[in-house]
């Protein structure tokens, strides 16, 4: 048998082993094909996207794996049709067909067998059958299934090009009827308008579809994606001939044929150019909305009742009952006095007495205030801290997919609109911002301008402080009842540039205590880090915090794969904390009732936002999430959108604070060992926090000062308000 090769169908049983980078897979399948010996067998391979439940047609070679038995190495696989009753249920239960989910997929099996499929083209008025689908449930799904037949092929086609089931209903779902020439007539229209979708998977398609090597849509979309790299790296940029020499290489197509394509792109206006860099039409159009915003409003005449500053801000000191220092009541003053202004600082520097200052101050004088954040922990710390509600910029400024600046009679209706946590504002939010506010409002950026920036395009705080065009106060005094927090004086002597191993020093997982708010666990290799981190979170915190290990302890991690990466993590985390739930399983990972799981997209249509947090409350015909105390039902294929939480990356963090934080540092991790990394990092924690790794990466993190830089056009854009107040 070894050596020997074979074709099988079967059904996917379980997962065993799924190498996200690279799509390796070791799985159990359940062989359907007739003649077959009966049983499980092992395979390997491969298998991007594959799913637990589905039908394969697998082809490769049996190998001899010693002690573990045969194993068929996979050469080439495909999607079927399922079959067996196992893969039924899983198919019907993917959110392909409306109106059944996995529930009722469940139920369906359970009473019709292999015989389902058919029930349900030619005999569906026997759904009614099953206990809860009534003639009008019945009625819906017939219409989905008949919807669908034409294109079950398209799903199984698409699967054999790596795409996940999740993505097949997205792509169905985005272009109904059309779904299967678009695949086939224009692939590239998946990577611009399929979130998930990349080029690599498109350009697979199109290349088999005949498009030849160097057509202008192939070069078009190959210089479209290298620009969408450059923005996921924080750019709003590229520089020309970086983009056709990226773009070139990309596509193993001649420069100049790419070079043709961007000329070609920048006439059709999906590119624009200034000077010799050239951005998206829709960054470009991003960043020239924010400096006309902003110029719009810092010209325009207050609309604030008439306020006598000098005695606005004493007033707001015996309020407070304590004193403003020089630099937190020059940024009251100046937040009244001008229209735009920025408020920068780090923790403990008093930026909460400012807005609980100025909240006072526009109460007092009956004027309205909007306060929001870019995310809804950060809003609701904004709200607890200013006494005033807050909430998040999608919500509170009708921020959704594909919106543009608003029109005069749009905007929101507030005297004074206060942001915090700018440095997570990245171009197109800050847009939609700078246009929401009306002329006669003011318009306050409060951040920390040494945190990590945006996740998204652009560096907007940093951009708008160093234009010059706005007034900008720092704070940079530590106050009193913050300055016996160890966390505060260490992050700030990051900032210097001190890595405090003297005054943290490492110690034994066993030495671990109550005495500093701030420790340092030495743990060097990845395997010793990741069991120190799951000791630290399951037991050890729990035990000298008295806090829950799952809402009030959160670990940090500043990459997301490798072996002390967020997936490693996450996977260790679940199998202690939360092994046995009941699951549903999207691509390789098994979401479970009580798992703690992060948003990482935008869905405008069920509000929920990136990087917003919850927990999973069941599972049932949809995943039930409560995202802080609001109740959101996800259809599987939404999860594709979501991930496990127990572990997060540290940029995903920003605007968040958790009572204890516990962040991993190692040599593995030295691509991304940054000053502001660990500045960001520790800066997250309320009560507590933990370093777990290697004093030698916590080490060259802090003295590396040497922030990617980001390449955009905002402040060259400020720094001429002439253009600015030009453009329309």
């Amino acid at each position: 048998m070894d050596g020997e090769k074979t074709t099988v169908e079967g059904v996917l049983e379980r997962i065993v082993f799924f190498n996200e980078e690279n799509c390796y897979c070791i799985a159990v399948m359940r062989p359907t094909s007739k003649g077959f010996p009966p049983g499980p067998i092992t395979v390997a391979g491969t298998l991007p996207s594959v799913q637990c439940g589905e039908t394969l047609r697998v082809s490769g070679t049996w190998v001899s794996r010693g002690a573990y038995g045969m194993q068929l190495k996979v050469e080439s696989f495909e999607s079927r049709l399922p079959s067996s009753i196992y893969g039924i249920e899983k198919f019907l239960g993917s959110g392909l067909v409306e109106g059944i989910g996995g529930g009722f997929a469940k139920k369906i099996v359970e009473r019709f067998g292999e015989d389902t499929l058919r029930i349900i083209d030619s005999e569906s008025a026997r759904l009614r059958e099953i206990r809860g689908i009534g003639a009008e449930r019945a009625r819906r799904i017939k219409k989905s299934w008949e919807e669908q037949k034409n294109l079950r092929d398209i799903v199984i086609f698409l699967r054999t090009y790596g795409v996940g089931m999740s993505m097949c209903v997205r792509i169905i779902r985005r272009f109904g009827d059309e779904a299967g020439e678009v695949v086939r007539s224009s692939p590239y229209r998946l990577a611009r308008e399929i979130d998930g979708i990349g080029f690599a998977t498109a350009d697979r398609i199109a290349l088999n579809m005949g498009i030849p090597n160097e057509s202008p849509e192939r070069i078009d979309a190959g210089v479209m994606h290298i620009v969408r790299e450059c923005e996921l790296d924080g750019n709003t940029c590229v520089p020309r001939g970086e983009l056709v020499a990226r773009a070139s290489a990309l596509l193993d197509a001649d420069a100049a044929k790419c070079a043709e394509g961007v000329e070609r792109m920048l006439a059709g206006g999906e590119l624009k150019a200034r000077g010799n860099r050239v951005q998206s039409g829709a960054l470009d159009y991003a960043e020239r909305a924010v400096a006309k915003n902003l110029e719009r409003i810092a010209s325009a005449p207050s609309g604030l009742v008439p306020i006598k500053v000098g005695a606005a801000v004493n007033w707001a000191r015996d309020r407070a009952g304590f004193d403003f220092s020089d630099s937190q009541a020059s940024a009251i003053a100046r937040a009244l006095e001008r229209k735009v202004c920025v408020v920068t600082g780090g923790p403990g520097t008093g930026k909460t007495t400012i807005l609980r200052a100025l909240c006072d101050i526009l109460k007092a004088k009956k004027c309205s205030v909007m306060l929001a954040a870019p995310t809804g922990r950060a809003a609701q710390r904004m709200s607890e801290s200013a006494g005033v509600e807050a909430g998040t910029i999608h919500r509170m400024f009708g921020y959704g997919e594909g919106k543009r600046a608003q029109k005069k009679d749009e905007r929101v209706s507030a005297d004074f609109v206060i942001i915090d946590e700018a440095s997570m504002l990245d171009t197109r939010l800050a847009a939609a911002v700078a246009s929401a506010v009306p002329d006669g409002a003011h318009l306050l950026l409060v951040g920390d301008a040494d945190q990590l920036p945006s996740v998204g395009p652009g560096n907007v705080l940093r951009d708008v402080t160093d234009s010059g065009r706005f007034p900008v106060v720092r704070l940079d005094r530590v106050f009193r009842q913050r300055e016996r927090s160890s966390i505060v004086s260490v992050a700030h002597a990051i900032l210097e540039g001190d890595d405090c191993l003297s005054q943290i020093p490492p110690r034994a997982l066993g030495e671990v205590g109550t005495d500093s708010d701030i420790q340092f666990v030495y743990a060097p290799e990845p395997s010793d880090c990741v069991n120190a981190c799951v000791d630290l979170v399951c037991g050890t915190i729990p035990k000298l915090f008295g806090c829950d290990p799952v809402s009030d302890v959160q670990l940090l991690a500043p990459m997301h794969r490798g072996a002390a990466g967020v997936q490693a993590f996450n996977a260790a985390l679940k199998s202690a904390l939360n092994p046995n739930a009941p699951s549903v399983r999207c691509g390789a990972v098994a979401y479970s009732a009580g798992d703690k799981v992060i948003q990482t997209r935008n869905n405008y249509e069920l509000e929920i936002f990136n990087g917003d947090m919850g927990r999973i409350a069941s599972i049932g015909d949809s995943v039930a999430v409560d995202f802080d105390g609001r109740r959101v039902g996800l259809q599987k294929s939404d999860l594709v959108d979501v991930q496990q939480a127990y572990a997060i990356t540290i940029h995903k963090s920003q605007g968040s604070e958790f009572p204890v934080v516990v962040v991993p540092f190692l040599r593995q991790h030295f691509m991304m060992l940054q000053r502001n990394l660990a500045y960001t990092a520790i800066t997250r924690a309320r009560k507590a926090v933990f370093i777990v790794g290697d004093p030698w990466a916590w080490k060259l993190a802090v003295s590396n000062s040497r922030n990617s830089a980001r390449d955009t056009l905002l402040a060259e854009r400020l720094g001429r308000p002439e253009e600015a107040r030009q453009w329309e």
